[in-house]
């Protein structure tokens, strides 16, 4: 017997969120259920607005797609749109007992405002000491007098930097120009610097900092080998696809002495949940870059441990279709 069903959630953002051009007031999405002798799966299809190209109702109609196959005994292909892909993978993985129900919930702290308050924080961490900071969205120049002021502070400290394409070569040289030579090698990787892969490519051999490929890694005609100056890519399911697509690029990154950095597109504390687990399993020596609970007021059924952000249970969501087949 084969039972599935979809629900719906809607999760309200903190105040001032803005993706890109839109400021995001809920964080919107799907859960699916699936049943079949006594065990059942569970997974996340949440389409990120600015940055999927699907939007929800189009992730709506192939996910259904998707159930009413799978309920009538058929192995649907997997879906085009990533995040139905990646949302009916996992729920797969956990109905065959694929996902390991181990995690590590230790994971990159996302540092914003004042400099001064996030050294204070960082402080107080156990254990390595990584941190990423988003970098672009002020001045470069200001961009380049904090990352040193935070290496300065911290000689144990390594930084992940992300940013998003929005340099121009002159802005880029005069971020490097106020980071100190010698604390440069600390820069575990800058998300693709400039606005395109020649330009971040050239950044990294004449500054010394690695970079690492994000958007690229989504693009058609990406194609993933070994690079002077490349040291990560960075994996967001969510954004790809399946486990499987997932896995593929994390065997192929780790066969080019690349390090695969799995990260979060906003989904609830229950996508954080399984994607926590997926990179102790797939990426287990990479700390995941999962620090985005806290830009959500509400938790989803399954809670990230030790938070105290409420949590919104089953009985509370849409269902929005169910069906059972002997």
């Amino acid at each position: 017997m084969r039972k599935a069903t979809l629900y719906q959630f809607s999760l309200p953002m903190e105040a001032g969120i803005i993706l890109r051009y839109q400021r995001l007031k809920t964080r919107d999405g799907f859960l699916v259920h699936l049943q079949e002798n006594g065990r059942d799966g569970w997974g996340e299809i949440s389409p990120l607005p600015e940055f999927s190209h699907e939007t929800l109702e189009q992730a709506k109609e192939s996910a259904l797609e998707w159930l009413q196959q799978w309920c009538l005994g058929m192995q649907p292909e997997e879906r085009d749109l990533p995040s139905v892909a990646f949302g009916t993978s996992c729920a797969l993985a956990e109905l065959r007992g694929e996902l390991p129900e181990t995690a590590s919930y230790r994971k990159v702290p996302l540092c914003t405002g004042d400099p001064d308050d996030v050294i204070r924080r960082l402080g107080e961490m156990t254990g390595q000491k990584i941190a990423k900071v988003k970098v672009g969205l002020y001045e470069a120049v200001r961009d380049g007098m904090v990352v040193n002021v935070m290496l300065e502070a911290m000689p144990d400290l390594q930084l992940r930097l992300d940013a998003n394409r929005s340099w121009t070569r002159t802005k880029a040289e005069g971020f490097v120009k106020y980071v100190n030579p010698d604390y440069r090698h600390r820069i575990a990787f800058i998300e693709e610097p400039c606005k395109t892969q020649e330009e971040s490519l050239v950044f990294a051999r004449e500054t010394g900092i690695a970079i690492a490929w994000d958007e690229s890694v989504r693009e058609a005609d990406f194609t993933l080998e070994a690079q002077e100056g490349v040291s990560a890519i960075i994996i967001k399911p969510t954004l790809i696809g399946s486990i499987d697509r997932c896995r593929q690029l994390i065997i192929k990154a780790h066969q080019s002495g690349i390090e695969a950095v799995i990260s979060s597109s906003i989904e609830s504390s229950f996508g954080l949940t399984q994607l926590a687990r997926l990179a102790q399993w797939l990426t287990p020596d990479s700390l995941p870059g999962l620090d985005t609970l806290d830009l959500i007021q509400s938790q989803l059924i399954r809670c990230w441990p030790d938070s105290h952000i409420p949590c919104v249970m089953l009985d509370k969501l849409v269902m929005v279709w169910s069906y059972k087949c002997q």
